[in-house]
């Protein structure tokens, strides 16, 4: 046993991870370029500074493409792309890569791969950039005191009770655990035997199977390792540690030792989300105390997925760490993946139960494990890179993979436990104990809840006891309440209280009387965003503080339809009066004296219809309840009773003998009952637990009219909006066949084939590529913004919108050079006429890549950096390394050799 290390000085915040690119060597032909490609080395050399905040487009794209695989690769090599395949779970979206656009540049690619999105299969295409990630350690063989809390000398008050839960034989087994993080050693010892790698593992860094972490001097990588070792390092292997679910089988994604792009985010969070239970991440943006930051829309897509489809309906089980910005004055409801209703979000507490000084405080935060806090308390134990051992794994990011093992072992006892069950076992077993906060409360609902610590710190033993018993919760209800878009001015030092009567949606049978979680959007423009802090007051009477001040936070955007989520209000009534409060504390730092405004928000309530745990009471035995069929017992029945009866028993041995349900019960015309545990294809579940039946036409529904269908009978497609069940769809409407819904066309559109491509315009209006806009005269194009025709550029003939590079076609005199129009051809471009069928002459300029003309072929001399030569081209690229160059041999342009030797890793020039 080695004891702990000496106390030292609280370390600096984490600095940003390497990322593994370098820029290559490119021919800078502006100041712009000048600028971009000092940013992007800077970023790339991990020197990003504050006036570095441009954002960085790397040479990969997103693309939705209908019509499947096929079509996909067809029009990725039309237009010079690589199909890297779909990405992860996401149908019919795709990884495109173009390899002769610049790896790394903060201005968007405009080349003529751009025009693919005219594609009529193309329905959306995205450029991706880099996204500012960073893992949530602090870097600063003593026994695992937050496994078995009996050690006396550390003054040890409680813990998480795991091993009460192993002794009831819980172990995590069969249970899929993946780390999303910068790889792990799967080779390690503690490791080796519960690694899985077919399905749960995947190095989307690199694109291959492989999740083994990158090595260098200073062992950057080894996030990942550690967070493994916590969740499932194996027992009895003598090395170094036991995981906290030692059985569970552990997988690992290499995801950010690279650029992190919202497709690599969606890639790693929909990894085979059938064979993976819990994704387990300890990063998110920067806890710098003024970044505002959340998953785009490819990631958004793969938290909903997953949670809708993940684990064979039940829903994947996302656990995150809360943020390290505790020392920035950062509030994790900053951070949108741990603000989300789909992410369980762990917070951190110290052996003494006291606030560690790197925590963050939000309203989303659900429960806590241990981490370390000031320099005496101890910190974790767990595996290392290189087969090593480590006593110093701290923040929330240790306190995120315990959580996920806890789960693991609740997931053992009861593997039918969906996603909001885990939340609520959670809620209900979180125990405040000795953890020290000033804010601990009893809510409506009687659990205690916390800003620093949710509804407190977890408890193996009693998660598993509860989830060996759990029955489902009803189904999930969502209720948007309409906007309050009344614009309140935000005065310095006053308060600005807005008042939302709520009614839960009670006209609508997806209303909510319970609540789970809460969210606030919320849209409010500010000179200063971290002068604001922010109040919400359930009907109920419990405060939750949605934002405080953060001293770091300069920005003047203030927020735009953000979402602010609350878990305080667990278990609560949803209808009554919600008190918004918005206080604004000027400081010193502020230069703009301009007022605030609160432009609108607006209440999203998510719980049930029907108390999530008390089965409702149901009259017993009559007509309406029960009927017997013609096969009557006269003599008491003793025997067993079907699955499907509750605790009160039944009168025989069939579902028909039930004196109550468990689930529902089904009534015949004959007026005969039986109870089912879900109701079947035609019925819907009314909320005194009937199976009743849909109009004729639905094969599911909320409601027995004909416009509460959610969906239909074969032959027949849903209506969006109306929620009826046609034959066919109507003319201003498309049927979207993954939905098998007919969807309403964009305005200007009489008819149209999906959502963003028209075929036929409403009078007045004309089809411009896939969309219908205003008649506009020759040398001039429709402004959306400004619904009005306005003049095209003079170089244009024809244009899609202002400026040079928006001709679609060129005036009399100018010529088509790439993405614009010009009047002679640039250096390195040739003028080129061609003939079309018409006989008209087409004169345009076109790439001679490294020559200057007049041909490609025939180079008249070369640009500065080749030599003229002979020959077939024959293009051939030395080692990739920070000083290694292109040499095309054999060409008529060759480029002067730089360097006599090309290296993998340079550590100086040449």
């Amino acid at each position: 046993m080695v004891p702990s290390r000496p106390p030292t000085p609280p370390p600096p915040p984490p600095a940003r991870s390497e990322l593994a690119g370098k820029p290559r060597g490119l021919m800078v032909r502006s100041a712009a370029w000048r600028r971009s490609l000092l940013c992007v080395l800077a970023l790339s050399l991990g020197l990003a500074s504050p006036p570095c905040k441009a954002r960085i487009y790397t040479n990969h794209w997103a693309v939705r493409i209908g019509g499947g695989p096929d079509v996909a690769e067809r029009i990725a090599e039309k237009y010079g792309y690589r199909n890297m395949g779909q990405i992860g779970d996401l149908k019919d979206h795709y990884h495109f890569f173009h390899s002769r656009t610049i790896k790394r540049s903060t201005l968007s690619s405009r080349g003529r791969h751009s025009f693919i999105s005219m594609e009529p299969k193309v329905e959306w295409i995205q450029q991706q950039v880099v996204k500012r990630r960073i893992k949530r350690d602090y870097k600063p063989w003593s026994s695992m005191w937050y496994i078995h809390c009996n050690d006396d000398v550390h003054n040890c008050q409680s813990d998480m009770n795991i091993v009460g839960a192993w002794k009831r034989g819980f172990t995590g087994k069969n249970v899929v655990v993946t780390i999303l993080d910068d790889g792990i050693e799967r080779n390690h010892p503690d490791l080796l035997q519960n690694y899985v790698s077919v399905y749960a593992s995947y190095d989307v860094n690199g694109n291959d199977m492989d999740p083994m972490p990158r090595y260098d001097a200073s062992n950057e990588n080894k996030h990942g390792t550690r967070c493994a070792g916590e969740v499932a390092a194996s027992a009895n292997n003598s090395h170094c540690i036991v995981g906290i679910a030692y059985n569970a089988r552990i997988g690992g994604v290499r995801m950010l030792d690279g650029d992190v792009t919202d497709m690599v985010e969606a890639k790693s969070l929909s990894l085979h989300p059938q064979h993976i239970d819990i994704y387990s991440a300890s990063w998110g943006p920067d806890d710098d105390g003024k970044t505002v930051d959340g998953p785009a829309s490819l990631a958004r897509q793969a938290f909903e997925n997953g949670i809708r489809l993940g684990r064979k309906g039940r829903g994947s089980i996302f656990v995150w760490a809360s943020g390290n910005g505790g020392r920035s004055r950062d509030h994790c409801s900053c951070d949108g993946y741990t603000n989300s209703i789909y992410t369980i979000s762990i917070s951190s507490t110290a052996e003494s139960g006291r606030k560690p000084w790197y925590l963050e405080e939000c309203s989303s935060t659900l429960t806590t494990t241990y981490s370390s806090g000031e320099n005496y308390d101890r910190k974790i134990i767990t595996t290392d890179l290189r087969h090593r051992c480590t006593d110093s794994h701290t923040g929330t990011s240790a306190s995120a993979p315990m959580a996920a093992a806890i789960i693991a072992l609740a997931l053992e006892a009861n593997s039918l436990l969906t996603w909001r069950d885990v939340q609520h076992i959670i809620v209900k077993t979180s125990k405040a104990g000795h953890l020290s906060a000033p804010d601990w409360k009893t809510n409506a609902a009687g659990y205690n809840v916390s800003h620093l610590y949710g509804f407190g710190l977890m408890d193996a033993e009693a998660m598993v006891k509860e989830a060996e018993r759990w029955k489902q919760v009803p189904a999930q209800h969502v209720c948007v309440e309409s906007a309050d878009r009344q614009i309140r001015t935000i005065r310095p030092e006053h308060v600005v209280r807005s008042v939302y009567k709520a009614t839960g949606c009670t006209d609508n049978p997806n209303h909510v009387i319970y609540l789970e979680h809460v969210v606030v959007r919320i849209t409010i423009t500010h000179p200063r965003r971290g002068d604001l802090s922010i109040n919400l007051t359930s009907p109920s009477g419990t405060k939750s503080q949605l934002l405080a001040n953060r001293l770091f936070d300069h920005s003047m955007e203030g927020f735009k339809n953000w979402e602010f989520m609350t878990t305080h209000c667990w278990g609560e009534k949803a209808a009554g009066d919600w008190v918004l409060e918005i206080y604004d504390s000027p400081s010193q730092l502020r230069s703009q004296k301009v007022p605030g405004k609160l432009k609108e928000w607006s209440l999203v309530l998510y719980g049930t219809s029907v108390h999530p745990y008390i089965l409702r009471s149901e009259k017993t035995r009559s007509a309406e309840i029960m009927t017997h069929t013609n096969e009557e017992f006269t003599e008491e029945y003793n025997g067993p009773c079907d699955p499907e009866c509750n605790e009160r028993g039944c009168e025989g041995p069939g579902p028909h003998h039930c004196i109550n349900c468990l689930h529902y019960f089904l009534k015949f015309k004959n007026n005969t009952r039986t109870c089912v545990s879900e109701c079947p294809s035609g019925f819907f579940r009314d909320d005194k637990k009937r199976c009743k039946k849909c109009s004729s036409v639905c094969e599911t529904c909320v409601g027995s009219r004909s416009d509460q269908c959610t969906s239909c009978r074969a032959g027949y497609h849903l209506s969006e909006g109306t929620n009826m069940c046609v034959s066919s769809c109507a003319e201003s409407s498309y049927l979207d066949h993954d939905s098998n819904t007919c969807r309403r066309c964009p305005e200007n559109c009489k008819r149209c084939t999906t959502a963003s491509i028209c075929t036929e315009c409403k009078p007045g209006l004309s089809l411009q590529g896939n969309r219908c806009q205003l008649t506009c005269d020759l040398g001039s194009y429709y402004n959306g913004h400004r619904k009005t025709c306005e003049a095209c550029h003079p170089a244009c003939a024809t244009c899609a919108g202002t400026g040079v590079e928006a001709c679609t076609k060129c005036a009399v005199g100018y010529l088509l050079e790439d993405w614009r129009c010009v009047s002679t051809c640039s250096s390195g471009y040739y003028l080129s006429e061609q003939t079309s069928d018409s006989g008209q002459v087409q004169r345009s300029c076109r790439n001679c890549y490294e020559c200057l003309g007049p041909g490609e072929r025939n180079c008249s001399s070369c640009v500065s950096g080749y030599n003229l030569e002979a020959g077939a081209s024959n293009e051939e690229s030395w080692a990739e390394g920070s000083f290694c160059v292109l040499v095309k041999k054999n060409n008529l342009c060759q480029r002067k050799v730089l360097q006599q030797l090309c290296c993998r890793t340079c550590s100086q020039k040449g």
